[in-house]
């Protein structure tokens, strides 16, 4: 498994258009045969600030994610509602075992 963090700070005009566009982006990502997981998460002391929490199924994964059509469109949408460029994070599975880390109902 590979899990990637990807940290988006929004402005605040912009965070219901985010999460919108964010979730149609994490819906067409669970039907991607190398998604595990696809979670999308707002932190509690600041709405401007998200995490898109994605779980792949291996190395070449994330980056045929990146050629998908859905990814380009959310990417290019919400370009111009980040108050900065998005980060990432990646990480190797530790815990639960990999079958785990599956969507319930993907």
């Amino acid at each position: 498994m590979v899990i990637v963090h990807v940290y988006c700070h929004v402005k605040p005009e912009y965070i219901e258009d985010f999460r919108e566009a964010s979730l149609e982006n994490a819906r067409e990502s669970l039907k991607e045969p190398g998604v595990a997981r696809f979670d999308l998460v707002e932190e509690v002391d600041d709405p401007t600030r998200f995490a898109l929490l994605e779980v792949y199924r291996t190395e070449a994964d994330p980056p045929a994610h990146k050629e998908t059509v859905h990814y380009a469109k959310w990417r290019d949408i919400v370009e111009s509602m980040l108050v900065e460029p998005r980060t990432r994070t990646k990480y190797r599975n530790v815990a639960p075992a990999d079958p785990g880390w599956e969507t319930p109902g993907a």
